[in-house]
C-alpha cells in the first residue's frame, strides 16, 4: 500500500491537474518537472494515467496478497522506478543540494521497498 500511495498521489495530480503538476511537483515552490521543458499536457496526463494503472496493480496485490501477484506488482514498480532513477541521476546538475537529496530519497525508497517485497515473497 505504501508503494501504491507513492504512485497514486502524484498520478492523480498529473492526470487531473497537469499544469499544476508540471509547475509545482513535488511541492509548491520546488518545480522539479519545470527543469525539463517544454510543458506537454498530453505527456503529463499520460504519466498520471500510467501511474494510476500501476497503482491499481499495487493495490490489488496489497488487497489480495497472492504470491505471484505481489511479485508481479513489485517487478512492475521496479520497471518504472529504476529507469526513472537512472534518468534523474544523470541530470542532477539541474538541482540544488536539497533537491538532489529529496529526489534521491524519493526515488530510491520505492526501489528498496519493492526489493524488500520481492525478498519477503520468495519461496523458501
Amino acid at each position: 500500500m505504501l508503494l501504491a500511495l507513492g504512485q497514486g498521489l502524484p498520478g492523480l495530480w498529473a492526470l487531473f491537474a497537469p499544469r499544476s503538476f508540471y509547475d509545482e511537483f513535488p511541492f509548491p515552490g520546488l518545480g522539479w518537472v519545470t527543469r525539463f521543458p517544454p510543458y506537454n499536457e498530453h505527456l503529463v496526463r499520460d504519466l498520471g494515467a500510467l501511474s494510476l494503472g500501476l497503482t491499481a496493480v499495487l493495490i490489488s496485490a496489497a488487497v489480495v496478497p497472492e504470491r505471484r501477484l505481489v511479485r508481479a506488482a513489485a517487478f512492475g514498480c521496479l520497471a518504472f522506478t529504476i529507469p526513472h532513477l537512472i534518468f534523474h541521476v544523470a541530470h542532477l546538475g539541474r538541482f540544488g543540494t536539497a533537491d538532489v537529496v529529496g529526489q534521491l530519497i524519493s526515488q530510491v525508497a520505492p526501489i528498496v521497498v519493492s526489493g524488500c517485497v520481492l525478498l519477503s515473497s520468495r519461496r523458501d
